[in-house]
């Protein structure tokens, strides 16, 4: 089994790929951990245990940092609603988070299995950076770190330069990219144009008629009609 840490400010497109990374048969994921982001860890949280539940997952969950390391919270209302989900203003769960901060739960879990856990980071780095600034040796521990985050050879799309998640906790990201492990940059270029869902393959989709499409498209109707007008500005 492949195992799986992912580290969420859980909007609409994290839930997403936390469903489809509990759907895949040879894939453990051993924790999610929850950051500020998108949206406040709270309403982060009750975004993934909503997710896990309509995934019919038992995955732990952990609380960690409610703010950058040294700005102040900077909320993706305009793109992903109020409530990260399109502003569907989805029940809580009757999953229950761990009580460990989730710091803590990164360092022990890598430590727990050295070398076989890939980090998925969907957010800010700023649980990631305080856990390499804790135990420094965990960076040797891990054999790949996957981050969704940087623009690498296109315009940002919070300024000119900057994709969100890095722009939240710069100070976090460089960090982690100078902590020496693995890391590979899904940047904001390949979230765009012809990477992009279709109108028809969205309907594809919501014609599923499971909670899991229903989940995926109606959190994801805000942020594509936002995406939308950013890439029509040229953005």
């Amino acid at each position: 089994m492949r195992k799986l840490l992912i580290d969420t400010d859980t909007a609409s497109d994290d839930a997403v790929a936390i469903m489809m990374a509990h759907s895949w048969t040879d894939v453990q994921v051993v924790a999610i951990t929850i950051v500020n982001g998108n949206v406040s860890v709270e309403q982060g949280l009750k975004n993934a245990l909503y997710t896990l539940e309509t995934s019919k997952a038992t995955t732990p969950v952990y609380v960690g940092c409610k703010k950058p390391i040294l700005r102040k919270s900077n909320y993706a209302e305009w793109f992903h609603g109020k409530d990260g989900m399109g502003n569907m203003y989805y029940p809580d769960s009757h999953i229950k988070p761990k009580m460990s901060h989730a710091t803590d739960a990164i360092i022990d879990l890598l430590k727990t299995y050295p070398d076989e856990i890939t980090l998925v980071t969907l957010g800010p780095l700023t649980n990631i950076a305080l856990a390499l600034s804790r135990a420094p040796e965990i960076a040797s521990l891990v054999p790949r770190c996957v981050v969704m985050g940087g623009s690498a050879n296109t315009v940002g799309n919070v300024t000119p330069a900057a994709e969100y998640n890095i722009w939240v906790d710069p100070e976090a990201a460089k960090v982690v990219f100078h902590s020496g492990m693995p890391i590979e940059m899904v940047g904001w270029e390949l979230s765009r144009y012809t990477a992009a869902l279709t109108s028809t393959e969205i309907d594809m989709i919501e014609a599923f008629g499971t909670d899991k499409s229903l989940l995926a498209v109606n959190s994801n109707r805000f942020s594509f009609e936002a995406s939308r007008k950013l890439q029509e500005s040229g953005v």
